[in-house]
């Protein structure tokens, strides 16, 4: 996958064992249920909770645990979580952004510090790496189907993604092909090319790094590795972001 790197969207390509589904779903639900707690359960209106449908169902999220979700999430007893952005540095000073929902701010901060010390890295300030980011639209689209049959002229896809409004696209790896526009233009772009007939892999606002990180050592990548599984096994942790271009030895 090209780009951004992004952990969570490399995992959820993988083949999930039902425990490693149920974290999906937690993840993604304590973000729905935040955007509901802010501006409402209606997606026509909430355009941050229809883009987490959008999310939810690409992650195989069946439509009944969202419509539960959303339910519960309506109740004025519900669980009441936070957003909270925590930035750091992994090994050999790959830079780390962490986004989280969480009910207990101290539970989560310890994690994470716990997460960070132990691979190699460290937490640090808010702002000490964020401004290596900018926030795009990504859209992911497989050229092939279930049974690996090319559905995809990449060619004219890009011409369909450049005049919705999209302003860049990405060669195809991985049977993927990527494209990238400002943040407040995705739901035109998306809403354009579904029109057309595309189905996405994801689409949602990502952190794109300006720059990456090789890691050079071993060591360097096992630490890197296991701090993005720890990272994404905790239930409070809803996205995370690096410029490690993840590239082996």
């Amino acid at each position: 996958m090209s780009g951004h790197s992004k952990w969570s969207n490399i995992k959820h390509k993988k083949e999930k064992s039902d425990a490693a589904k149920a974290k999906v779903f937690t993840k993604v639900g304590k973000e729905i249920a935040i955007a509901v707690r802010e501006h409402g359960p209606d997606p026509v209106a909430n355009s941050k909770l229809k883009d987490l449908i959008q999310k939810a169902k690409s992650l195989n999220v069946p439509n009944d645990n969202i419509e539960r979700i959303i339910k519960r999430a309506s109740d004025k007893d519900a669980a009441q979580y936070e957003e909270h952005i925590y930035e750091g540095y992994g090994p050999s000073g790959v830079a780390v952004i962490v986004e989280t929902a969480t009910d207990s701010i101290n539970r989560t901060a310890g994690n994470l510090r716990h997460y960070f010390d132990k691979f190699g890295g460290n937490l640090g300030q808010n702002g000490c790496v964020s401004f290596i980011f900018t926030d795009k639209g990504v859209i992911d689209i497989s050229s092939v189907d279930e049974y690996g049959d090319k559905v995809v002229d990449p060619d004219k896809l890009m011409e369909d993604a450049l005049e919705a409004g999209a302003e860049d696209f990405s060669e195809e790896e991985d049977n993927i092909l990527e494209i990238t526009c400002e943040p407040d233009d995705l739901d035109a772009v998306k809403t354009d090319l579904e029109s057309k007939g595309y189905t996405f892999v994801s689409a949602e606002v990502c952190k794109v790094p300006s720059t990456y990180v090789t890691l050079s050592t071993e060591d360097a990548i096992n630490h890197m590795t296991n701090l993005l599984d720890a990272l994404d096994d905790d239930d409070d942790v809803t996205n995370v972001w690096h410029n490690w271009d993840g590239k082996e030895l």
